[in-house]
């Protein structure tokens, strides 16, 4: 899929939000050039291999923004991504053509009383409220850098260029990572029919251990579903406590077998049960 073709991107960030937006980008068809400071992205030494997943096919320029003029493909392209401090790019002084869609990635906006702070992931996420539940867990994978800062960054400039070809003009977009965040946990602040309902509250969406230490996810929200596990499992019995906080019984039942044994049993039908892989073997399972 290539509906990109034609469109370039500068892509004058580091670490992960903008290269993982990028990268989007790159995917569906855009020429993507990786701009980066003489001493390069630092994810480059401490994760190569990150690197490479997040940057190849990408072209990267070295820019040295204190002593060399803008290179041409910065204003030439038809989308610059930023992720500086707000301020920062209007700093450089670097002119753009009124066609560009300049996307800022920003922890907490351009303005306001925290815009200038520093953080990473787990700091957006906790000013958003989407750790309020699951303290002092930690989540595992970057949500506010990968959701709501490259993924909102991707829908934002995507709606861009559909209006710029509608009305030929760019677009100054700014994402604020804890904003974007907060908006994927603000439909709960009217509260929950259950607490903590998808956060370990309840006994029908809930991780349970298998007899060889791995683990099965269990997501029988609705009521057909658990009746079908319930039926399954052989425990009748249980057919009333969904919304149980705790389910003792049915812990030590999967304790009872081994993740494979239980996936023959119940993978595949409408139990809604599946494994916890490893990234390793879901990488081999999604390909």
């Amino acid at each position: 899929m290539t509906p990109l073709t034609n469109v370039t991107v500068a892509d004058l960030t580091r670490y992960l939000p903008g290269p993982f937006a990028s990268r989007e980008l790159l995917r569906l068809g855009a020429r993507v050039v990786k701009i980066e400071p003489p001493d390069g992205d630092p994810v480059a030494s401490t994760n190569p291999d990150a690197y490479r997943a997040l940057n190849d096919g990408k072209e990267i320029l070295s820019w040295d923004a204190r002593t060399a003029p803008a290179p041409d493909v910065l204003l030439e392209a038809d989308v610059v991504l930023e992720g500086f401090r707000p301020g920062v790019w209007e700093r450089l002084g670097v002119q753009l053509p009124e066609t560009t869609i300049l996307c800022s990635i920003t922890g907490f906006g351009a303005h306001g009383p925290r815009a200038q702070y520093a953080g990473h992931d787990l700091n957006y996420l906790g000013y958003a409220g989407a750790l309020a539940d699951t303290a002092p867990a930690l989540p595992p994978v970057q949500i506010a850098d990968i959701g709501a800062g490259a993924q909102s960054a991707v829908i934002e400039v995507l709606a861009a260029l559909l209006e710029r070809a509608r009305t030929g003009r760019g677009a100054r977009i700014v994402v604020s990572m804890t904003h974007g965040s907060h908006r994927f946990v603000a439909h709960r602040l009217t509260g929950e029919p259950v607490p903590r309902l998808l956060t370990g509250g309840a006994a029908c969406y809930a991780i349970y251990e298998t007899a060889d230490g791995r683990h099965l996810t269990v997501a029988a929200l609705e009521p057909k579903f658990w009746r079908v596990l319930c039926e399954l499992l052989d425990r009748p019995d249980l057919g009333d406590r969904a919304f149980d906080a705790e389910l003792p019984e049915l812990a030590e039942l999967f304790r009872s077998r081994t993740q494979r044994e239980w996936l023959d049993l119940l993978e595949g039908t409408d139990a809604c049960v599946g494994p916890v892989l490893t990234l390793e073997e879901a990488a081999a399972d999604l390909t």
